[in-house]
């Protein structure tokens, strides 16, 4: 049985950690280096950076984060943010990084998740989906920004819609089927965050992580809504690791107390 993964997630905007509410209402929660090598040192198994800066020279941004941030710890770190191309992802791999984190991009242009998996592996390809509630008049009809394959869209069945830009945008695109497409194109992760529960701190969205778990072949990581250690033990039934924030950045728990909550649920924790 593969043990149980306790990741921080670190949202990074203009050099500094931030954290929010269903995306919005960020509040300052410290220096990245500085949480990164604390999580390191605590025992967290691996970390994951998101840099959610709208900035021109992305691509440095994010290789100077990961070479500040991988001389401080010894765990793997994953970056996410504007990874957009296989040339970006050979660069935060040659800076330090151990993953990459696509999002917005795997919509736009699926193949690159192919083609950087065939790159570099697909241990180091992991997909993030940013997914809501399909509202009662959801409708793939409407106009939308992504020209999508049809076999991914929405349709009467649907329970939940990929989003990206923050929530912002619509896809028309069913997160179940969007999760299945991924994995046969070669992601080796999936990193779910349920939008509805992000910053809650209410509870995961157990029945969105567990469906697409089970419609999947590969490791999913599960974010969005922690309160309680019994939160994280109870969405570890149905899934690999999970992904917390502001529970670790304010110091409401630490992974020693998470993990033993964990492994008094009877998980096997790193």
């Amino acid at each position: 049985m593969f043990s149980k993964r306790i990741i921080p997630c670190l949202d990074v905007t203009n050099g500094r950690v931030v954290k929010g509410t269903n995306f919005v209402n960020l509040r300052d929660a410290g220096d990245p280096v500085e949480l990164g090598k604390r999580y390191n040192d605590e025992g967290a198994d691996e970390l994951v950076f998101l840099d959610i800066t709208a900035s021109s020279n992305k691509e440095y941004v994010l290789a100077s984060l990961i070479e500040n941030t991988a001389k401080q710890i010894f765990i793997p770190l994953t970056i996410g943010g504007g990874i957009n191309s296989v040339g970006m992802i050979r660069t935060m791999l040659n800076a330090g990084a151990d993953k990459l984190s696509i999002n917005t991009a795997a919509i736009h242009n699926p193949q690159l998740v192919l083609d950087s998996s065939q790159a570099f592996g697909n241990q180091c390809i992991v997909v993030a989906i940013d997914a809501r509630q399909c509202k009662e008049n959801s409708s793939n009809k409407e106009t939308l920004p992504y020209n999508i394959n049809p076999s991914v869209q929405l349709d009467s069945t649907s329970q939940w819609e990929i989003y990206t830009h923050g929530g912002r945008n619509r896809t028309g695109i069913d997160a179940i089927k969007w999760a299945k497409f991924m994995n046969d194109c070669g992601a080796g992760e999936l990193l779910v965050t349920s939008m509805d529960a992000d910053g809650t701190k209410n509870g995961y969205d157990v029945e969105l992580t567990k469906t697409i778990a089970e419609t999947v072949n590969i490791p999913v990581i599960a974010s969005g809504g922690a309160g309680t250690s019994q939160h994280i033990s109870d969405v570890l039934q149905h899934c690999n690791a999970a992904l917390l924030a502001s529970l670790l950045h304010f110091r409401e728990l630490s992974i020693d107390e998470i993990k033993e909550a964990c492994r008094n649920d009877n998980h096997t924790m790193r």
